[in-house]
């Protein structure tokens, strides 16, 4: 039976109509990728997806990543604005159908880019689950875009149909086909054309078979595995640390009592060339203060907590009853204890607060020296080497926070001699021929032994123990345990540069390496390495260090010998009063939320929302997150827990108030940020309701 006119018309138009169909719902497609680079969380790991896509790779395109990384890493923000520019002139060219031709090869071939790239060459197959590069498929779509152009020629759907018609050129950058609508006859494809298309089709064969090993071995490429991709020393700088932290020993304290304040704060620190990490701190620093005293001296302790959460300190050197003196307190807090340092050494303490690896991982160490009373034979120098881990995960930028998975496994991403690596290649410690150089070194982990040496040199005498007048002689390495700590002697002949390293070549390459620059007697030395986390303290009302490096009028009196050797009692505010809440409607800011749970939740939950087994509870999934009725999460946001099983399981970790320290505003993006992060879906919340809890609670 003929077709009707209408049933030619339909079918002459239906071509063209799907072809339109098709590059309209890509071109969706293209907007929802374009808006979601504007999202701080794309910004934030733009860097971290390179990394993550280069780990697993084969040995044959490992430089090709190296390379990009290289390209973006200093230049970050140009490129995530480029990304940004360019998907949405893609997504708007394709729904409005504008300059076709280019901008179908120009999409194909940028993303093409972005697979070989950020996605690491993903291919269609997987272990247990379909892992097609999303990006692959993308090139796929824009060929079959070319073919459709190429067939069915000018689309009336289309900028490009309304161009033409006044400038006929404009077919250069819009169509391939030289005749208006699909020809009658179908032209015979040429050799060159086949040629082409069978080189084509062999590099998507090889790039498929190729491309197995990264499809089976690298991470797709979500934000958390981009900040787990991402090391500290691969975002650092190529420029030197502008300031090293002092190495040297600080004076003794005179008299029979030692006072020490310290000081619990929560603070960004550099643990590499510009970039930080969000600490837990005992007086600002990671180490905390170098504290010396002499054998024999009663050592009066204060501790504040203006932290957010219960911590403690433990003193190696200390014989006292731990669960009187090392006891937790919580924010807004002190304790004060004492005792007599009767053993001489180099010695730790640090925070003593579950999980202890955890609170040592993110800083809470330092040194405490006990001079002996038969003093040791002068050195005309002497240092404090802190040796310590750093187990990160990118918070945002070149801003790392706590990696507690890291910390488990014992992989570190770097490990340092006083808070930073390879300061003191940058800034070396200088050191006078032929005459005794002391090193009290302690290994504060808090997971790695480590084996110090220096490069060129000999130990004359190691005093591992606390019985000064049994050294080891002649040593050229000596291995120091976590928690344990060691006095090294050596003289060095002759001028030079001279490394002392972590004999353990995997922590030296990430970090665990200094050097001594020793020069003739006589001679003018350099400058040493300013006290740089001491002296360029921004708030001075904190004290800068330990009575052992200067006298502080401690916050709060210290008890007398004849007193409880502990009491906890209110101390200075932990922090300024609660900022007011904005006025007018209030709308959740994801960016705010994002920070306000970096800096007060993203340390014990960490930043995925997976908790800390056995710590603190996992907030991807909870229950009280996705309750529709809000009142447990806010409530435990304003007023803490403790000792309460979540989800069937106990956490020995303490969730402390924020009720006096954040606003409703801000408690109320933390709980939305919470609510919509990690594939929570849950109903969002209001300043007034936490206003409503927080009025009932008082």
């Amino acid at each position: 039976m003929p077709a009707t006119p209408e049933r030619e018309h339909l079918s002459d138009a239906l071509p063209a109509v799907a072809s339109t169909a098709l590059r309209v719902a890509f071109g969706i497609v293209w907007v929802v990728d374009a808006v979601l680079t504007f999202s701080p969380e794309f910004a934030s790991h733009y860097v971290g997806y390179l990394h993550n896509a280069a780990h697993g790779q084969a040995a044959w395109s490992g430089w090709w990543f190296d390379m990009w990384i290289a390209i973006v890493t200093p230049h970050a923000t140009l490129f995530i604005w480029l990304t940004r520019v360019a998907e949405s002139a893609l997504a708007l060219a394709l729904i409005f159908g504008f300059a076709r031709k280019t901008v179908y090869v120009l999409g194909a071939l940028f993303s093409l880019l972005i697979w070989s790239t950020a996605e690491g060459f993903g291919g269609p197959y997987a272990l247990g689950a379909t892992n097609m590069g999303a990006a692959i498929a993308y090139v796929l779509i824009f060929v079959a875009l070319i073919v459709i152009n190429y067939r069915a020629g000018t689309s009336p759907y289309s900028v490009d149909y309304l161009i033409e018609k006044r400038w006929p050129a404009w077919r250069r950058v819009s169509e391939w086909a030289k005749d208006q609508g699909r020809p009658d006859v179908p032209h015979r494809i040429s050799w060159r054309l086949q040629v082409g298309a069978l080189v084509g089709v062999a590099l998507l064969v090889f790039f498929l078979v190729a491309g197995l090993q990264s499809s089976l071995h690298v991470t797709a490429p979500s934000p958390a595995a981009a900040a787990a991709a991402v090391s500290p020393l691969s975002l650092a700088s190529s420029q030197p640390l502008a300031q090293a932290r002092d190495a040297t020993l600080p004076p003794l304290t005179p008299g029979p009592v030692a006072k020490v304040t310290l000081t619990v704060t929560d603070r960004d620190v550099e643990i590499a060339s510009g970039v930080r990490y969000t600490a837990w701190t005992y007086n600002k620093t990671v180490p905390g203060p170098i504290i010396h005293v002499l054998q024999g001296q009663t050592v009066e302790v204060t501790l504040i907590n203006h932290g957010t959460m219960d911590h403690s300190i433990d003193f190696h050197a200390a014989q006292v009853a731990p669960n009187e003196d090392f006891v937790d307190i919580p924010p807004g807090k002190s304790l004060h204890f004492s005792f007599v340092a009767e053993v001489p050494g180099a010695f730790i303490y640090h925070c003593e607060t579950a999980p202890i690896l955890l609170h040592m991982g993110n800083g809470m160490y330092g040194a405490l020296i006990v001079s002996p009373k038969k003093p040791l034979p002068p050195a005309a120098e002497s240092y404090v080497l802190v040796q310590s881990e750093w187990y990160t995960q990118q918070l945002s930028g070149k801003l790392m926070t706590a990696n507690y998975p890291r910390m488990l496994a014992k992989r570190p991403d770097e490990v340092v001699f006083n808070g930073m690596a390879f300061q003191y290649d940058d800034h070396p410690l200088p050191v006078t021929a032929g005459q005794r150089v002391r090193i009290y070194f302690v290994d504060a982990g808090p997971d790695d032994w480590t084996s110090f040496h220096v490069i060129g040199s000999m130990f004359e005498d190691v005093y591992p123990g606390g019985d000064l007048s049994q050294p080891i002689h002649d040593v050229s390495a000596y291995s120091v345990g976590p928690g344990a700590g060691a006095i090294f002697d050596l003289t060095i002949p002759k001028p030079g540069t001279y490394a002392f390293v972590d004999h353990d070549f995997a922590n030296l390459m990430i970090g665990a390496k200094g050097e001594f620059v020793v020069h003739a007697p006589g001679a003018t030395l350099p400058k040493a390495s300013q006290p740089a986390a001491f002296s360029t303290d921004p708030d001075p009302a904190t004290p800068a260090a330990s009575s052992a490096a200067g006298p502080t009028a401690p916050a709060a009196a210290a008890p007398t010998p004849a007193a409880s050797s502990q009491a906890a009692s209110a101390a200075a505010p932990a922090a300024t009063a609660v900022a007011a809440a904005p006025t007018g409607p209030y709308h959740f800011d994801p960016a705010q939320g994002t920070a306000l749970y970096a800096a007060n939740c993203a340390a014990c939950h960490q930043v995925t929302g997976m908790g800390v087994t056995g710590a603190f509870p996992p907030l991807k999934g909870n229950p009280a997150v996705l309750d529709p009725d809000p009142a447990q999460q806010i409530d435990t946001i304003l007023h803490g827990l403790h000792g309460k099983a979540i989800g069937g399981a106990a956490y020995a970790g303490v969730m402390p108030p924020f009720g006096d320290k954040l606003n409703d505003s801000e408690i109320a993006n933390i709980v939305n940020h919470e609510r919509s992060s990690w594939g929570n879906q849950a109903k969002q919340v209001t300043p007034q309701q936490v206003a409503k809890l927080r009025a009932a609670g008082k």
